[in-house]
């Protein structure tokens, strides 16, 4: 594996080589001692959905990844389901590998990486924050419609009231339209079909890391008894809402969000 790293610097764009391909990944460290946390972003998302998570930089290393296809990643040859799944936990775990972040925090599709990590792959988690998403992530057969043959409709659709947003401004929505036409209609459609075949029900209770479930409590797409049943069938499993916010909570209400996560961490 190769790692570049931009010498000098804080926050910094960094690249690892790993099965033929290349992942890119941002990083803030302000110097924090605490174990690094790395966060994995959703469905037709990039490592810009956390950017507001950089300020818990100050407690411990933040990495921020782009899975393969997303941001500045490239992408791999991948069918939807399983194989992508597979193919984005490879991503994950050659960043957690490379930055020794042992705090993993997965975001709707991203929750599934995580979770499937730390079911299949030889790891040790320090702990393990699962955001807006579930053990089963189901999706419309509507939305799966439009992703594939109209993107502008699956994209307004998820504008609508409490699934991405609870209550936005007009900046919000336009970088988060922004950050899906990046992905593109492919890429989107290929995870959204990833989500949907994902179901790891049966086995939550095998995961022994300390879990925090969080959610946007107006989240229509993974709605928070999607996260009490995570905290009740891990072995060692809270969880909590972000008031006002749904499922991009991370950048609706980012000072609540990272309350939680700093508070659960702390503890």
């Amino acid at each position: 594996m190769r790692v570049y790293t931009a010498p000098g610097a804080t926050d910094s764009m960094e690249t690892i080589t790993h099965h033929g391909r290349e992942t890119a990944y941002r990083r803030h460290d302000r110097g924090g001692d605490a174990d690094p946390i790395l966060f994995v972003h959703g469905s037709g998302g990039s490592h810009a959905v956390w950017k507001s998570q950089a300020r818990l930089a100050d407690e411990r290393p933040v990495i921020a990844l782009d899975l393969s296809g997303h941001g500045e990643s490239e992408d791999v040859a991948a069918e939807a389901g399983y194989e992508a799944l597979s193919a984005y936990v490879d991503d994950t775990l050659a960043v957690a590998e490379a930055t020794g972040a042992r705090v993993l925090c997965g975001h709707s599709l991203g929750g599934a990486v995580v979770l499937t990590l730390l079911l299949e792959r030889e790891f040790d988690p320090a702990a393990a924050v699962l955001a807006g998403t579930g053990a089963r992530l189901a999706v419309l057969d509507d939305l799966l419609r439009w992703l594939r043959n109209d993107f502008e409709r699956a994209i307004e659709f998820l504008h609508g009231p409490n699934r991405l947003f609870h209550d936005p401004d007009e900046r919000l929505v336009a970088a988060s339209s922004e950050m899906l036409h990046a992905a593109g209609r492919t890429v989107t459609h290929r995870d959204f079909r990833t989500a949907h075949g994902f179901d790891v029900r049966g086995r939550l209770g095998e995961i022994d890391a300390p879990t925090l479930a969080v959610v946007g409590a107006h989240d229509a797409l993974t709605p928070p008894w999607y996260h009490e049943h995570l905290a009740e069938h891990v072995s060692d499993g809270e969880w909590t809402t972000v008031d006002d916010a749904a499922h991009l909570a991370m950048l609706e209400r980012p000072e609540a969000f990272n309350d939680a996560v700093s508070t659960f961490l702390d503890a």
